[in-house]
């Protein structure tokens, strides 16, 4: 005796007959950010000025860390070029190492002291030349 084949639910029965997916679930470890040495997109730099009485330059530079999670040493040089002629000499030469914390800015004013005693009128600018980045 042969039995009929028992019916069974379709699709078109308005039932769903697919099986639940047992994929794992996980979250991927979080990667490890990268960073670009090469800083100085990180770093703003505003009033540059040269003071006769002192004989000195200034710039204020602040610098901002980008990362959420690490902290980074900045190996800054400010140079104070001359502007006109811009001939790529430098009047003179300020470098410092910052360390700056995750989201962190920090600011400080650059300064160089000409060693003449009267300089006369010039042109110049201010430039920051490096800010290497090195993770801490």
């Amino acid at each position: 005796m042969v039995l009929p084949p028992s019916p069974t639910a379709t699709p078109s029965d308005g039932y769903d007959t697919s099986e639940p997916s047992e994929e794992p679930t996980y979250s991927p470890s979080p990667a490890e950010e990268t960073y670009d040495p090469d800083g100085r997109d990180d770093v703003t730099g505003r009033n540059c000025d040269f003071s006769n009485s002192l004989r000195q330059f200034t710039y204020t530079v602040s610098i901002t860390n980008p990362s959420t999670t690490d902290s980074f040493s900045y190996d800054m040089a400010v140079n104070w070029m001359k502007a006109k002629p811009a001939d790529g000499k430098a009047y003179g030469l300020h470098q410092r190492s910052i360390v700056v914390g995750p989201g962190d800015t920090e600011t400080y004013t650059a300064k160089y002291t000409v060693n003449q005693s009267s300089i006369g009128q010039f042109w110049y600018t201010c430039q920051i030349t490096r800010a290497h980045k090195t993770r801490m």
